[in-house]
């Protein structure tokens, strides 16, 4: 399969030191040895070995392949659909269409692969800060995919995609999309239709590689090497489910995550009505401001029971890496899935190469900073309620604390505290599921997706009163920030607008776009700030077009989002969802749940709900109409006027019935006409590319500067300093820039004889891993030098012995040919 893959990897090189990513039918697959072994002792009972025994042996197996075969062919005639039918089901058209759904069989493949762009030089996308610049890398990204398709009918499945990036994107979602029909027609099954592109919001990775200009601004505009990045590892990841599809189960359950999320704009959720509230206040612990719920898939194979995946959707916010975090890494979704993905290689029910993916939910007002907003002032106060500012009467001083805020680490102990309360639920649930599953079954496998135009856009509410949506815009709230990330300058929020703000805000406004009296009464009550809907030049500033899809297999509906939808807004969109699908399954044929051949029971399994994103664009924020009307950050973000969560509603009801058992297939895009634009090749950048890298005088890349110390104790931190070159040169995808190596010394063996040969030395640490962090910085412009420190935080529970640290770099020439080097520390010896 590596062979296979190397077409589509380009300057990705596979790291013998990683886990593989293997084909399933080498796992667990029946090997022949019984019979390999009878033959043996056939051999073995000739004490000459004559030919003629050895002729009689083949002849007789031979007589019994035939024999077997004879016996499968009267099987398949006289017992139709029997399980002879389900070794390769998926080539067998079914007489009677959703059979093996109705018993819980689908087809199944996970994939994961390497999206790390640029982790220096380039601004990280997020908290929209253009002094948030990266210096080095601590975790790398990865794209995780997960495919789900109909045994009997292949054609009908999708893919989800969850990517360790701040959203998903038009652009990437494009790119992905017309590299899928470059790999040829068995990729013509993935279309608009059923491909989503989630992100897990982290704020902590490399920016420039969106689709509109708005969010490319702090980035210096669009990054082509960091848009390839995420588009070639997602398709690698693609490519690795779709190579592994096989039949298996899914199973399904759902747990509780507590010191995971809080609300961060609690004045703007108690704004909804009391009793909406209080059906879902359920104790202290939960008292619904935040969904406490994460659901869980689990991908099982059939052909040996063995697990591939998990997917879980939870709502916390990527923010628990701070704003003056310069390392790339996947924040505390990231986390949970590092932690997950190392507990299965260790679980002999998991098959190699299992890929978990955490994907968000409503995460909208959510925040991982559980202790709650306080002023950084010296006052010790906390933020005010309504406003989240401090005594000043500013924001900026009025920051969201993780639960390791006082450690002098930019956020990442409260990261991976906040990473591992979301593994550790999500691992007992999926051995729960293990030991008592509840099967994914008794439907099909279906899916839609439409582009919708938000501008001017007239539908009926409920009630039955008429409703209008907005052309996109931007409240004055929108720059105050949140207590995860503070805004500049006078901006509040809930009580910013051109009154409360310096004058000048006015005229930037009115610059930009002045809003037309229509365009400020359809936003109303929100201030508007910035009319970017109908700024197109040079390119379209935001997107007025956006995304409705959702999934089925079974019970399960997914609904995927393309903004962030905060706490009480995803409840609504998924109970009207819950009700429409309810009444779907009503509609059609009971199926069996019970797996005994010998119970007749047949029920209508409860529709299971849940809602991931933000995915395939980023349309900001998505809010109820209480919550838009207190217009803190939330609702000055939601783009499209106070009725955007009900025009989602309406689009994605209107679309429901495609997910029926026996619907038609949605009409294709091409038919309709309606696209939003590409602006992959219009984007400005104004990027710097690297020019080249040398070596101070005297030395050579790859030298040592200052090495690691003879002894550490566990727990401390090892730094070793090298002569270094941009990272950028090369991002190493399905590779490293740093590695720590243990060295294998033999019983009775002299450890520095064996310190001198290359073999003994194994690989331990690379930098996927969180506690190896490397960290990169130019010393000279203009002579090019830069030099590259690489920290290894040893854990308590690290093996004792001997290390060593390895460097990995590309040297950049002046010709503009790059170069591979390696740099070697002294050994240490860890106690």
């Amino acid at each position: 399969m590596a062979e296979s893959l190397r077409p589509l990897m380009g300057d990705r090189k596979p790291d013998a030191n990683r886990e593989a990513h293997t084909s399933s039918c080498e796992e667990g697959w029946p090997t022949g040895e019984p019979a390999k072994h009878r033959i043996f002792d056939d051999a073995e009972n000739t004490p000459d070995g004559r030919p003629g025994q050895r002729r009689s042996l083949a002849f007789r197996c031979a007589a019994a392949l035939f024999l077997c075969c004879l016996m499968l062919c009267v099987l398949r005639a006289c017992v139709p659909g029997s399980s002879v039918r389900r070794v390769t089901p998926w080539q067998h058209p079914a007489d009677s269409p959703g059979s093996a759904s109705a018993d819980g069989l689908y087809l199944v493949g996970v994939g994961k692969a390497d999206i790390t762009g640029p982790v220096v030089e380039i601004n990280l996308m997020g908290y929209a800060d253009p002094k948030q610049v990266g210096t080095g890398l601590r975790q790398r990204l990865y794209s995780r995919a997960f495919i789900v398709g109909n045994v009997e009918k292949p054609e009908e499945r999708f893919v989800y995609l969850v990517l360790d990036t701040q959203s998903g994107d038009t652009a990437i979602r494009y790119g992905i999309l017309n590299g899928l029909k470059d790999l040829g027609p068995e990729y013509a099954v993935y279309s608009h239709h059923n491909v989503a592109v989630t992100g897990t919001h982290s704020h902590a990775g490399p920016g420039g590689w969106l689709n509109y200009l708005l969010p490319q601004i702090t980035s210096k505009g669009f990054d082509r090497q960091g848009y390839r990045a995420i588009v070639d590892g997602a398709l690698l990841s693609i490519r690795r489910a779709h190579e592994t599809l096989q039949p298996g189960h899914l199973s399904v359950g759902t747990t509780k995550v507590f010191g995971a999320n809080i609300n961060r704009s609690l004045f703007a959720y108690l704004a909804n009505p009391e009793e909406e509230r209080a059906r879902y206040n359920a104790s202290a612990g939960d008292d619904g401001s935040v969904e406490k719920d994460m659901t869980l898939i689990k991908f099982q194979r059939a052909s040996d029971g063995k697990n591939i995946g998990v997917l879980t959707w939870f709502p916390t916010h990527g923010t628990s890496l701070y704003g003056n975090n310069t390392l790339i890494a996947g924040d505390n979704k990231g986390v949970a899935a590092y932690l997950f993905e190392k507990q299965a290689r260790e679980d002999p029910t998991a098959a190699r190469g299992f890929v978990a993916g955490f994907s968000q939910a409503s995460v909208g007002d959510t925040s991982p900073n559980v202790l709650g907003a306080w002023c950084e002032d010296g006052s010790g106060e906390m933020c005010d309620f309504e406003t989240s500012t401090c005594g000043d009467g500013r924001s900026q001083s009025c920051h969201g604390r993780g639960p390791f805020f006082e450690a002098d680490d930019t956020g990442a102990r409260s990261c991976f505290e906040i990473g591992r309360r979301q593994y550790e639920p999500a691992w007992a649930l999926y051995r729960q599921l293990q030991r008592s599953p509840v099967p994914v079954r008794g439907g099909p496998v279906r899916s839609f997706h439409a582009f919708h135009n938000m501008t001017g856009f007239s539908f009926l509410l409920p009630n039955g009163s008429e409703a209008r949506t907005c052309s996109a815009a931007l409240g004055y709230s929108f720059a105050a920030g949140t207590s995860d990330g503070p805004g500049a300058f006078d901006f509040t929020q809930h009580s910013g607008n051109e009154n409360t703000t310096s004058p000048v805000w006015k005229v930037v406004s009115h610059l930009l776009k002045d809003a037309s009296p229509e365009q400020r009464a359809c936003h109303s009550p929100k201030p508007v700030l910035l009319d970017v809907g109908e700024v197109h030049k040079p390119y379209d500033w935001t997107p007025n077009v956006v995304d409705i899809q959702a999934f089925r297999v079974g019970q399960l509906f997914i609904i995927v989002s393309p903004g962030e939808v905060t706490t009480m807004a995803g409840r609504r969109w998924k109970e009207a969802v819950r009700n429409a699908s309810a009444a779907l399954l009503a509609a059609e044929p009971p199926r069996p749940l019970a797996t005994n051949a010998s119970d007749p029971t047949t029920a209508l399994a409860s529709p299971v709900v849940v809602l991931g994103g933000p995915a395939n664009s980023y349309t900001h924020y998505i809010t109820t109409e209480e919550e838009y009307a207190i217009q803190r950050y939330e609702g000055a973000s939601t783009l499209y006027g106070p009725h955007t969560l009900a025009a989602y509603i309406n689009r994605t009801l209107s679309l429901l019935s495609y997910l029926g058992a026996a619907s038609p297939p949605p009409p294709s895009h091409e038919t309709l006409g309606l696209f939003p634009p590409d602006n992959t090749n219009a984007s400005l950048s104004f990027i710097s590319p690297v020019i080249h890298d040398s070596p101070p005088l005297g030395k050579r890349f790859g030298d040592v500067l200052a090495g690691p110390l003879p002894l550490y104790r566990r727990g401390q931190d090892v730094r070793a300093v090298f002569v270094g070159a941009n990272p950028r040169n090369n991002l190493r995808l399905e590779g490293t820039y740093a590695s720590v190596e243990r060295l294998q010394v033999r019983r009775g063996e002299d450890e520095a004889e064996a310190a001198r040969l290359p073999e003994r030395w194994r690989r331990v640490r690379d930098d996927a891993d969180w506690s190896l962090v490397f960290g990169w910085r130019r010393t000279s412009e203009l002579l090019g030098t830069s030099e590259v420190e690489i920290v290894w935080e040893t854990e308590e529970w690290a093996e004792r012995g001997v290390y060593r640290i390895r460097y990995f770099g590309d040297a950049k020439g002046w010709r503009g040919d790059v170069k591979g080097f390696e740099g070697v520390s002294t050994p240490f010896t860890l106690v």
